[in-house]
């Protein structure tokens, strides 16, 4: 979580710096483009706001209402954040960009424009390195993509394809402001303020699409499953383990629930000790496994709810 909080405070600090400059560029350049860059930028120090929010939200100890904690919280500013990037930032930046294609607007002078975008990529840039790093310690050495999908925690993720498609935003801006003003064309710069929304909204599904897997309960991945039931199953008391149930309620906690039958000759002093044995074991091997729930069911139970489920 900490390396989290670092890679949002960099975006934070670099995306509220940004934001007025670009905002006051575009006002005297007359630049569609360059205000579509500071609607960007916007919406980024707010998403920024609201990830620290959810962090901070889901540090809440359980209560009466929320017995297993708050930790879910990140969960949904994180959609909230994708929510934002589709809505503000690339529904904006395309209306502004349709705007000006359809009534293009006479050009200013595009020195001011210049100057911002370079400090800005100068700053998105180091953002985006901060995050990449960051990024990196988690996801150690699976592939980029893999690391994304499997990543329990958004926050790690979700500045980093932030600060990429800024970058990439800026550089689009800077070329489409460059050919507006070499071929007096108005209308390019409408077409930079289109793909930069076009870029934010791709973004934006792909960080949704992760964000809304997490929010509706995920649960740990095959290859713990499978180690979880050769765990329990290595108990001298268990005869199988019939079904494993989990849910991640935070980047760092997860319910885990095991149907589990036993041994027919234990009585229910015995299937208790076996039942804190076997919790002991799995929360040991697993420190993300907060909750461990263990349910006993008779083997022939199983077998007949099975037929009859068909």
């Amino acid at each position: 979580m900490a390396s989290s909080k670092t890679s949002i405070y960099a975006a934070l600090a670099a995306n509220l710096l940004i934001a007025v400059t670009k905002f006051v560029a575009g006002g005297i350049s007359n630049s569609a483009a360059m205000v579509s860059e500071g609607v960007h930028s916007l919406v980024d120090t707010v998403n920024e706001l609201f990830l620290l929010l959810g962090l901070a939200r889901s540090k809440k100890l359980p209560d009466a209402t929320h017995p297993f904690g708050y930790g879910k919280e990140l969960y949904f500013w994180s959609f909230i954040v994708s929510i934002m990037i589709f809505g503000l930032g690339g529904g904006v930046s395309i209306y502004q960009g349709i705007a000006h294609i359809i009534k293009p607007e006479a050009l200013g002078d595009p020195t001011i424009n210049y100057w911002v975008l370079s400090l800005s990529i100068v700053f998105e840039g180091a953002s985006l390195i901060v995050a990449v790093k960051q990024f990196n310690q988690v996801r150690g050495d699976r592939p980029f993509w893999q690391a994304v999908v499997r990543s329990k925690d958004p926050s790690s993720f979700l500045v980093l394809f932030e600060d990429a498609a800024a970058v990439a935003g800026l550089f689009v801006v800077m070329i489409c402001v460059y050919l507006s003003h070499r071929f007096n064309q108005p209308y390019i710069d409408g077409v930079a303020s289109l793909l930069v929304g076009l870029i934010l909204i791709v973004v934006s599904a792909i960080l949704a699409r992760e964000s809304r897997s997490l929010l509706m309960g995920e649960g740990v991945s095959t290859q713990t499953r499978d180690k979880i039931c050769r765990i329990v199953e290595n108990d001298q008391d268990v005869v199988k383990v019939m079904h494993i149930l989990s849910t991640y309620q935070s980047p760092s906690e997860v319910l885990l629930m095991l149907i589990v039958a036993f041994n027919e000759k234990m009585d229910t002093s015995d299937i208790n000790v076996a039942i804190d044995r076997i919790r002991d074991q799995v929360k040991a091997e697993f420190k993300f496994v907060r909750f461990v729930v263990i349910q006993p069911e008779s083997l022939e139970h199983h077998v007949l709810w099975n037929d009859e489920s068909y």
